[in-house]
């Protein structure tokens, strides 16, 4: 589906550097010979500032710095250029505020949850929710932080499972492993009549599909690691929401926790963030035909991929395109029906992860998580696969190979 060009701009706009270099001599005249006299050479990529600590010309503007550090550059732990270039560009893509970003995704759900959350307070799930975002929840019940899970995605539903004491709601859509959708903006709508804080995490969307703050939400993260980065390279994560929102998690929990993102990383993203539309277009092109494949196939029982959801349906939902990433269930639902066909792949590699340049898969099922896979709604001989850019026709050939020998 057709990107929206002011992202694609995004995207691709020179990264701006906090602090542009005072132009050299040399500088000075190659724009006096092209006609601009005096002005400062923009560079296309941020500079790397790979430094832990900044000096400051006076000990009062040292005071007046930390007493602000989100404003101020102090100390990398708190602000650093190449970093809030990154920060910058994300939050624009968002259409947000203020963006902060992390050393992983899990740092980035790690300083959403604790820094709004009390103890006493509970967080609402819905969806099939990124399996160590639930594992997180569950540690903080030794600090007083409950949750609720709630798989029946009905605006109605999920507004029954608030209770007095939810604070804040937690969305995927699509969903982990079946990528089943949500009315985001109506449950957003609900979430708020209630005074509970919804927070969505869109790594499977990416900002070019999928626009949660418009829709109502207040908070969005990502795992960077996947399409923003999009090359399997770094570990990243981000959050964009309000500056409001922001001010509460800096303070109490990206600053304290200290999980933040690296200069180089950063740097590294920003690069990923390049090529983001053009990998984007052809990472849905591409799952679309091998989805399309598979459903035909004798061997697969169903296709589990969001453009093919009725209710609602993915402009209801909020999607404007769909990205690589979806499940099959197969006929041979068994441990060794999914060990035969992921072993005889030879295209895809085996491995955790998504939203790289290669073809990834993996499965939930273990052979003795029937139960757990069960409580989940998950069925098993569910496999996932990530498609990457070695081409459509590749990989249905991969795929009708290995299912062919392990029928």
């Amino acid at each position: 589906m057709p990107i929206d060009p002011a992202d694609v701009e995004i995207c691709l706009a020179p990264d701006e550097a906090a602090e542009p270099a005072e132009p050299t001599d040399a500088d000075q005249a190659a724009a006096e010979a092209a006609g601009g006299a005096g002005a400062t050479p923009l560079p296309m990529s941020a500079p790397i500032v790979q430094t832990s600590l900044f000096s400051f010309p006076t000990f009062r503007s040292l005071v007046k710095g930390l007493a602000d550090e989100r404003h101020h550059t102090v100390y990398t732990r708190g602000r650093n250029p190449t970093v809030q270039a990154l920060d910058r560009k994300l939050a624009a893509l968002e259409r947000g505020d203020a963006a902060a970003t992390f050393a992983s995704g899990m740092a980035a759900v790690s300083a959403v949850l604790l820094g709004l959350l009390e103890a006493g307070d509970r967080i609402l799930f819905v969806n099939q929710v990124y399996g160590p975002t639930l594992e997180l929840a569950r540690h903080l019940r030794r600090f007083g932080i409950s949750h609720d899970i709630v798989l029946d995605l009905g605006p109605d539903a999920v507004e029954a499972a608030i209770r007095r004491e939810t604070r804040l709601l937690w969305i995927e859509s699509p969903g982990t492993m079946l990528f089943r959708l949500a009315d985001v903006a109506a449950i957003a709508q609900r979430a708020a009549s209630h005074g509970v804080i919804t927070v969505l995490d869109n790594s499977w969307a990416t900002p070019l599909f999928q626009k949660p703050l418009e829709a109502g939400i207040d908070v969005v993260v990502h795992s960077a690691s996947k399409y923003l980065g999009g090359h399997s390279d770094l570990l990243a994560g981000a959050v964009v929401t309000s500056e409001e929102c922001m001010e509460r998690i800096f303070d109490r929990a990206y600053m304290l926790n200290g999980g933040i993102l690296s200069p180089f990383d950063a740097w590294l993203l920003l690069r990923g963030l390049r090529t983001l539309p053009a990998r984007m277009r052809q990472h849905e092109a591409d799952a679309l035909a091998v989805a399309d494949f598979l459903r035909g196939h004798s061997a697969i029982r169903r296709v589990h991929h969001p453009i093919r959801s009725e209710s609602p349906s993915p402009a209801e939902a909020g999607l404007t395109g769909t990205s690589g990433l979806f499940s099959v269930e197969l006929v041979r639902g068994d441990f060794a029906g999914v060990e035969a066909l992921i072993d005889g792949l030879r295209r895809f590699r085996i491995g955790v992860s998504w939203g790289g340049v290669e073809s990834l898969v993996i499965s939930p099922e273990r052979g003795d998580n029937g139960a757990a896979l069960e409580a989940a709604q998950i069925p098993r001989g569910l496999v996932r696969l990530s498609i990457g850019l070695e081409g459509a026709d590749a990989l249905i050939r991969d795929l009708d190979a290995a299912l062919a020998a392990s029928a």
